[in-house]
């Protein structure tokens, strides 16, 4: 079968790495995708958000399978378009997907239908969310309402850094549109963790669990980011906790959908916090996530195509989902400056020395003749396998070190949490 893969970061990399392990499938084309991709499959010159070119382009090519990486698609109704036209895709609709493109429509659903998270407020005035911030007292979480790829919160620790954050939402507009309206959080304390599963609208099957780095660097200081690295399994927090968060979390809003009447298909990703009152939801994702997907799925054993069509066809029930014992560890090396601004173009070495039980997921690269170039912030990550997470990490850190390129950065702590 012909699978066509929409987006262009690693996570988009890790899934095209993973469904061409399936025999079903003998050809994957991205779109539109990034250097590292092109050597493994077809790289269409479309972009995510072009949701007719992508259209034509499946009923042009006869694609069997469409799967959506990114968000932004999603919220901009591709499933519901390609739906439409007969094709089967991987996704849920745009209805569902607004799980993550609206933090105030996720809090507000989380209340209505009694999902544990942080106590919240909403504002569309900068002036009344100060006053909020002054009433409440720090540490505080701000949040855009809105996309910002992965850097629209900030965990504020004094007023004065609330209030900036306010300020820069609302007043700056550092975020665009994403930041016309805020909500405001209670700040949750405790072990982060990534709890994906796979949906039909019936079904709720877990993956297995991993932890993402959100700050910039080492010992979690610094700004938020996409995520600076992740590993699975998480062995600091126990079976019993994980069991918890899908029957309090997973399980319920699996049923909030149905009883709102929306048919949630695909991946919905939980991203928890372990307090001492028990899992709580940060945020919800409507999609696999980046870069948790590069440590989750080379555990996966199953093949993957038969989960998706499982779940488009509403019958993931009668499916089995394998998992590995193995630890997975992904360091991302990202360019100088990122978050904020940092260069494009800067020549990359080290690529081509082989390494086991690693593979390297490209994020932000172009291929300019026989020359690998930056081409984004988070511009590699780099995943590898062990029996244990402190083997995972070793390989991991060891083939991070064969690589270089100017001002590149990387956090030297990924996984430490889990030692």
């Amino acid at each position: 079968m012909k699978v066509l893969v929409v987006g262009n970061g690693g996570r988009e990399h890790a899934i095209v790495w993973k469904l061409l392990k399936s025999p079903k499938v003998e050809k994957v084309y991205c779109a539109p995708g990034n250097g590292g991709i092109q050597k493994d499959a077809e790289c269409v010159d479309i972009a995510a958000t072009d949701i007719e070119g992508l259209v034509h382009f499946a009923k042009e090519t006869k694609v069997d399978l469409t799967v959506v990486g990114p968000e932004v698609p999603l919220l901009s109704g591709i499933v519901d378009r390609f739906e439409e036209e007969g094709l089967a895709i991987f996704g849920p609709r745009r209805e569902a997907a607004r799980i993550e493109g609206s933090k105030r429509f996720a809090k507000e659903f989380m209340k209505k239908y009694g999902i544990p998270t942080a106590d919240f407020q909403s504002f569309t005035e900068s002036s009344k969310a100060i006053e909020y911030i002054r009433e409440k007292g720090a540490p505080i979480v701000i949040k855009a309402d809105g996309l910002a790829a992965g850097k629209g919160v900030v965990v504020a620790s004094t007023l004065e850094e609330a209030e900036k954050a306010v300020i820069k939402a609302m007043e700056e507009k550092v975020f665009g549109d994403a930041g016309q309206e805020i909500v405001i959080e209670e700040f949750l304390s405790g072990q982060e963790m990534s709890l994906m599963a796979f949906m039909d609208g019936k079904t709720v099957k877990p993956m297995v669990v991993a932890q993402d780095h959100k700050p910039v660097f080492d010992h979690d200081q610094g700004p938020n980011t996409g995520g600076m690295g992740a590993y699975s399994p998480v062995p600091q927090i126990p079976d019993e906790v994980v069991r918890e968060a899908v029957e309090t979390i997973l399980l319920p809003v699996q049923k909030a959908f149905k009883e709102e009447g929306i048919e949630y298909k695909g991946v919905l990703y939980a991203g928890l916090m372990i307090t001492a009152s028990g899992p709580k939801v940060i945020e919800f994702n409507a999609r696999f996530g980046d870069p948790e997907t590069q440590v989750v799925l080379p555990r996966l054993k199953t093949d993957l195509v038969e989960i998706m069509e499982a779940v488009i066809d509403g019958k993931l029930s009668e499916q089995d989902i394998v998992w590995s014992d193995q630890a997975a560890v992904c360091v991302i090396l990202a360019s100088g400056g990122y978050p904020g601004s940092y260069q494009r173009g800067v020549p990359i070495q080290g690529l081509d020395k082989p390494a086991a039980d690693t593979v390297i997921f490209h994020s932000g690269t172009v291929l300019s003749g026989e020359e690998w170039l930056t081409a984004g912030g988070r511009v590699l990550g780099v995943t590898a396998w062990g029996e244990s997470i402190q083997e995972a990490q070793m390989r991991a850190y060891e083939r991070v070190k064969q690589i270089s390129f100017d001002n590149v950065h990387y956090r030297t702590d990924i996984a430490k949490k889990a030692l």
